[in-house]
């Protein structure tokens, strides 16, 4: 028993010490390599949301996603169209090493501006992006949640909340399949 504190001692002097952050932190810069690529997506739009209407409009296009700054960032241009007309949208992802998250900063073609970047990560396979916008004049709570569902395919959803947070309406779903070379 007597040389059990110089045991613990060499013990501790000689296991290599790593810091709870060094050890929980993840870089999460590859994020979105899975999605590099041409995809087709399949889009529901929900017409008037948080005013109770249940009225979708679908849409169906294709969506290109090309890694630029070496996967610091990435590209996404969707271009859709249905029977409620057409669809262009624009999104630059960008990591920030330090925070180790990225934000997603999108336009439309009807009005080309960038809305306010929703900000978030992934975990375990799930991509949780939030902001805060004006949404008919009311500040509102978004939520964009992306899912791999497989090496070929992946959900986007995006909901509000009007209530700080305590509900969310789902206004925004796309599925996107793969389009693999040659077809």
């Amino acid at each position: 028993m007597k040389y059990l504190p110089i045991i613990l001692l060499l013990l501790i002097a000689l296991y290599p010490f790593q810091t709870p952050a060094q050890t929980t932190q993840r870089d999460g810069q590859h994020d979105f390599d899975f999605e590099i690529g041409t995809w087709k997506t399949q889009l529901r739009r929900l017409v008037r949301p948080l005013t109770g209407s249940t009225t979708w409009v679908e849409y169906e296009g294709t969506t290109v996603v090309r890694k630029v700054w070496d996967g610091h960032a990435n590209l996404v241009e969707l271009k859709a169209s249905g029977p409620a007309g057409s669809f262009e949208g624009l999104s630059l992802r960008l990591y920030n090493p330090q925070s180790r998250q990225w934000s997603l900063n999108f336009a439309n073609i009807s009005d080309g501006t960038l809305v306010a970047p929703t900000r978030g990560e992934f975990k375990d396979g799930r991509g949780e992006f939030y902001n805060q916008e004006t949404y008919n004049g009311r500040a509102i709570l978004v939520r964009f949640v992306i899912t791999k569902l497989s090496q070929d395919s992946c959900r986007f959803e995006q909901a509000f909340s009007d209530d700080g947070g305590k509900t969310w309406e789902v206004n925004w779903i796309a599925t996107d399949t793969r389009i693999k070379e040659g077809n």
